[in-house]
């Protein structure tokens, strides 16, 4: 367990021995029931509406997480991640187009579960994982938020479709996924999506695509090389992985907290109601539209 979990149960054993419990700093048993009958609510309305059935235990899961997380980050010991949170909300300002190329579930996703703060790194989610017998998640809802936890942006090529499902392999293992689209959007094989997909839970065989897809215009063959050679950049500690561990961690946080919000907020072409259009590859400035190229004084 790392030490901000352990300090958020040593805040709860604290404030249970007191005679008075500060609610600011502690989850009530009752808060947290009411909460797990609204998740329980929320799937039943999302799926009366009509939601893909996968896609609302997902939808319903996230939104646990944010009330939980919205307690949690009353906590001093959390003050960390919401500095980091809160700078990049007020920077890049995630509300989908027209206002931001940053939609609200990609920034979701990215505060809850990629966001590393902390001396021993933890996120959000790695937290509400360790507290989950103090939290009393039951086993469903664990195993739902442990795959978000597992789940990163990842890019792959479109592959065309089956039935309803679009098929997209992943450019970095070729693993191949049948995915469920919430936005609608089918787009055409060739192309490069990226996109964070979820995995198929017990009873379910497809993936969902959790975040409006970004379709990238540079080529394959660009991308797999800008990961290989951005990998060796990754902060220290640096222990002997495969490169396809490497290449995730990469993919799910970055050079730094910020580095995948400024590069979508740099690479913006343009977008449709169910697709966002972006073009440029990370570290080549000059390929980014909406980047700033210094010219240096002759």
């Amino acid at each position: 367990m790392g030490r901000i979990a352990q300090k958020i149960l040593q805040n709860f054993a604290k404030s249970r021995s007191l005679e008075v419990v500060d609610f600011s700093v502690h989850l009530a048993a009752k808060r947290r029931s009411d909460e797990y009958h609204s998740h329980l609510h929320t799937l039943e309305l999302l799926l009366r509406r009509g939601f893909d059935p996968l896609h609302a235990h997902y939808v319903a899961a996230q939104n646990l997480v944010s009330l939980l997380c919205e307690e949690l980050t009353l906590l001093a010991v959390l003050k960390p991640f919401v500095r980091i949170v809160s700078a990049a909300e007020t920077t890049f300002m995630p509300d989908g187009p027209p206002f931001s190329p940053l939609t609200r579930s990609y920034f979701t996703c990215w505060a809850f579960f990629d966001v590393l703060f902390g001396k021993d790194q933890e996120t959000i989610g790695g937290c509400i994982q360790e507290l989950a017998v103090d939290l009393a998640i039951e086993p469903h809802l664990l195993t739902v938020i442990q795959a978000m936890q597992g789940s990163r942006m990842g890019i792959y090529e479109h592959c065309g479709m089956v039935d309803s499902e679009v098929v997209l392999r992943d450019i970095v293992d070729d693993r191949t996924c049948h995915c469920y689209v919430p936005t609608g959007y089918q787009g055409k094989p060739g192309q490069l999506w990226y996109v964070r997909l979820m995995p198929p839970i017990p009873g379910y065989d497809y993936h969902i695509a959790f975040t409006t897809p970004y379709i990238l215009m540079s080529t394959k063959e660009e991308w797999l090389a800008f990961l290989h050679r951005t990998v060796p950049l990754l902060k220290a500690p640096w222990r002997p992985r495969p490169v396809q561990e490497a290449i995730h961690d990469l993919l799910k946080h970055g050079l730094d907290s910020g580095y995948w919000l400024e590069y979508i907020a740099l690479s913006y072409l343009g977008a449709q109601d169910n697709a966002i259009f972006l073009t440029g590859i990370p570290d080549q400035v000059d390929s980014l539209p909406n980047a700033v190229v210094e010219v240096e004084p002759e």
